[in-house]
C-alpha cells in the first residue's frame, strides 16, 4: 500500500470522528482551540491505537491465513465502508454505538463522555488494523498518519459544526465509505492479479 493510498485510508477512517466532531462543535456555544484540540486529541489518539491492537491480533494468525488474506481485507473494508454509508443516510447525527445524537450532544469534555465517543468512532479502525496484518504495511507509519490524519480533520469539524452546524456530516461519512470500500476492492483486484498495481 503506498503512502497515497494510506493516506486515502486514514481520511475514509477518520469520517466518523469528523461526523461526531460536527455535532460536538454544535453543542458549543464558543469554540476554543483547546476544545477544538481535545476533540482532536481524544479522536486521533483512539482512531490510531485501534489498528495498532488490531494488527497485533491479525499478526497471530497471519501465517494461518495468507492464502485468503486479501478477501479477508476486502470483507472487512467493505462491511465497514457499506455501515458508513447507511449511516450516512439515517438522520440525525447519531453515532451508532453510543445512541449520542447532536440534539441531546453536550458541552462536555470529560474522560467519560470523550472516551466512549472516541472508541465508537474508532471501533472500524480495530478491523481495519487486523487487514494491515496481512497487507505487510509499516504498521508504526500508518497508525501515525491515522493519528494525525483524525486530529486535523476532528479539530476542522468541531469549527465546521459550531459554525455551519450538520450540513457536511452526512456527507462525510458517504465520503468515509466509498473510500473504504474502493480500498477494499483495489485490494482485492491486486492480489488477485486483475489489477496491476
Amino acid at each position: 500500500m503506498s503512502l497515497m493510498e494510506l493516506f486515502i485510508l486514514a481520511i475514509g477512517l477518520s469520517m466518523d470522528a469528523f461526523a461526531v466532531a460536527i455535532c460536538k462543535g454544535l453543542a458549543f456555544k464558543t469554540v476554543t482551540c483547546k476544545k477544538a484540540g481535545t476533540v482532536g486529541l481524544y479522536f486521533g489518539v483512539f482512531q490510531a491505537g485501534m489498528p495498532l491492537i488490531g494488527y497485533c491480533l491479525g499478526a497471530q494468525f497471519q501465517d494461518k491465513i495468507t492464502a485468503f488474506d486479501h478477501w479477508i481485507a476486502f470483507v472487512l473494508l467493505g462491511l465497514i465502508g457499506f455501515n458508513m454509508i447507511k449511516e450516512s443516510r439515517s438522520n440525525g447525527c447519531e453515532v451508532s454505538t453510543t445512541h449520542e445524537s447532536c440534539e441531546n450532544a453536550d458541552e462536555s469534555l470529560n474522560f467519560r463522555t470523550m472516551s466512549v465517543l472516541a472508541i465508537a468512532t474508532s471501533i472500524d479502525a480495530l478491523a481495519v488494523g487486523v487487514s494491515f496484518a496481512f497487507l505487510k504495511i509499516d504498521v508504526v507509519s500508518a497508525v501515525a498518519l491515522i493519528g494525525i490524519v483524525t486530529f486535523s480533520l476532528s479539530v476542522i469539524g468541531v469549527m465546521i459544526g459550531n459554525v455551519f452546524g450538520l450540513k457536511y456530516k452526512s456527507k462525510a461519512e458517504l465520503t468515509g465509505g466509498l473510500i473504504l470500500m474502493s480500498i477494499g476492492l483495489k485490494i482485492l483486484l491486486d492480489h488477485t492479479n486483475i489489477l496491476i498495481a
